[in-house]
């Protein structure tokens, strides 16, 4: 059935259990006509509703589609025996609980419906004087009938009364006499019983036998809660005081069954996913479903899908469980699992939008390090892929061509905006930093000026403005540490001397305001913090560097030789500018 088709018979279960059997046979209707298939159950609940409010003719039909459709099903031929018993048909009652005995020998309501009927047919027997044709005659086979009661535990004792033997003869010549020996003779009753093959519980067979049922005897269905009313006709009152009340099939035995058998085919599905036969999988985790509605027969079979590549077919499957999950209240971290799915199949079909979205829902419901980390994952790509859909080469031009009139212009917070948006189109180019660097450099934000030319010669090592500017933020630091060995880097660069004037101008100030005088500072003050400088202590203590000392005394000509070696040159210089050396 149809999940609502399930819920409408649900709803009428409830109905019936309130005794509202109008509402309950609506419900069953419904039922009906929602099933995509004729389903027995359904025909088999409206005819116990129908009954219970004594509608007898309606009942004995849907009972009657109800074999129609599962002839195999012995509820179906109790339903019919209720409904021909509330009309008064007690022989038809009697043949359609034989019916259902012969489909279920252990069915316990259709033993209980026999004796009722049976109880019946003797009570109208008794009255007329008849005895009912009920195949009395074939029950007294003589090729048989001695055989069944002598292997009969309850009628094997009968046997050994000579005058009951006697009587159990002339009822074989005439069977019409049957009802008379009956009301003289309980044990009567039990021989018929074993005779007709029910096995059923009978009185004490020292006990007299009631001549008629009386509308007050108990009910003989085991789950009936009242009795029908007394009606005027006296076999439709014999059978209404017997008649039980029908309670609708629980299904119950069939949705066990059918939950095993979907289990078995999960099962097969699982070992056929796990040797990489997905179609195979696909077919039984399907099956499953079909069988047994549990969304997690779904998950599998989307998980199925999404490893064959079907990966429409896998959101789709998944969309379904979360839309039966709320219906049937499944638990959420089965919902979550569905959500999850369905964002791993648009992350690989490169909708990451709708997998971030189908990620998140995902952790709403349940939240698990594994979804967490593809959320992580998939938000970090799709920034990536952002940036490199943003990149226009042309585009970034126009920005730097406008941050360099903002530039010119003295307008710094707009040139930063302008470097911001040439460095989202071409984040390659190093100009892009380095402009933003002299921007921040001019709003004093030198720390962030760093950064930017830092990255600058990340990008192109060659590129002297960025150490340059570098350099100049340093200083404006007073980082003259960092300030100067970043001026003798971009020295290093600058092979064509093209910048050599700047760079040594920016040294000199460098270095001059490293070993400067503070202020109130006497000059052995002064002379004592140098000498603490680690830089200059390490300069002092090279055993080269006192060579090279010990000769500039005997001849300071030497030095010049000496200052052709860039590092030895870079050393003295700061030997120069700390005092130590004195050129004049």
């Amino acid at each position: 059935m149809s999940t609502e088709a399930d819920q409408y018979k649900a709803k009428g279960n409830a109905f019936f259990s309130a005794k509202q059997y109008d509402q309950a046979i609506d419900a069953f209707t419904k039922a009906i006509e929602l099933s995509p298939t004729p389903n027995h159950i359904l025909y088999s609940n409206r005819s116990g509703s129908y009954a219970s409010k004594r509608d007898f003719d309606n009942a004995l039909k849907d009972a009657e589609d109800c074999i129609k459709i599962n002839p195999s099903w012995a509820k179906g031929y109790t339903r019919k025996a209720t409904a021909l018993h509330g009309q008064g048909d007690l022989v038809g009652a009697h043949d359609a609980y034989e019916e259902a005995l012969k489909i279920d020998p252990a069915n316990s309501q259709a033993k209980s419906g026999l004796e009722a009927v049976q109880k019946s047919l003797q009570a109208e027997a008794a009255e007329d004087g008849t005895t009912p044709d009920l195949g009395i005659n074939q029950m007294f086979d003589d090729s048989t009938m001695w055989a069944k009661l002598a292997g009969n535990p309850k009628t094997s004792p009968f046997l050994a009364d000579s005058a009951f033997v006697a009587k159990l003869k002339r009822l074989q010549k005439n069977p019409q006499a049957m009802a008379t020996e009956m009301g003289s003779d309980p044990r009567m009753m039990t021989v018929i019983s074993v005779l007709l093959g029910i096995d059923i519980m009978m009185p004490n067979a020292d006990a007299p036998t009631p001549s008629s049922t009386s509308k007050d005897s108990p009910m003989t269905d085991a789950f009936a809660e009242e009795r029908f009313e007394e009606v005027p006709d006296s076999k439709s009152a014999s059978a209404a005081a017997s008649n039980p009340v029908p309670e609708p099939e629980p299904e119950e035995d069939e949705q066990v069954k059918n939950k095993k058998l979907a289990d078995e085919a999960k099962a097969i599905g699982n070992k056929e996913y796990k040797s990489r036969h997905f179609d195979e999988a696909i077919t039984q985790y399907n099956r499953a479903w079909d069988l047994h509605k549990d969304v997690t027969y779904l998950n599998n079979l989307a998980a199925a899908e999404f490893e064959k590549g079907d990966l429409e077919s896998c959101i789709q499957t998944c969309e379904k469980a979360i839309e039966e999950g709320r219906e049937m209240r499944a638990d959420y971290k089965v919902i979550a699992k569905s959500f999850g799915r369905i964002g791993t199949a648009y992350q690989k079909l490169g909708n990451l939008d709708k997998s971030i979205e189908y990620y998140n829902r995902a952790l709403t419901e349940h939240r698990t390090p594994d979804v967490l980390s593809k959320l992580r994952a998939v938000e970090k790509e799709k920034k990536q892929k952002d940036v490199e859909a943003y990149i226009d080469p042309e585009q970034a031009e126009q920005a730097r061509e406008e941050g360099n009139a903002f530039f010119k212009a003295a307008d710094w917070p707009n040139a930063v905006k302008a470097y911001t948006e040439m460095i989202k189109r071409a984040p390659e180019d190093a100009r892009g930093y380095s402009n933003r660097a002299a921007a921040l450099t001019k709003l004093l934000s030198f720390p962030e000026a760093v950064k930017d030319c830092d990255i600058a010669i990340a990008k192109d090592s060659n590129f002297i403005r960025a150490y340059v500017r570098k350099a100049t933020a340093l200083f404006a630091m007073r980082d003259y540490v960092k300030c100067i060995e970043t001026l003798d880097a971009a020295s290093e660069k600058d092979t064509n001397r093209a910048s050599y004037a700047e760079i040594e101008q920016l040294r000199s100030k460098a270095l001059a305001a490293r070993f400067q005088a503070m202020d109130g500072e006497t000059e052995e003050e002064t002379m004592e913090r140098i000498s603490k400088d680690p830089e200059v202590v390490s300069i002092l203590q090279d055993p080269v560097m006192q060579s090279i000392l010990g000769q500039a005394k005997e001849n300071p000509a030497a030095l010049n030789d000496h200052m052709k070696n860039p590092e030895i040159r870079r050393k003295i210089e700061l030997l120069i500018a700390s005092g130590i050396i004195r050129t004049r």
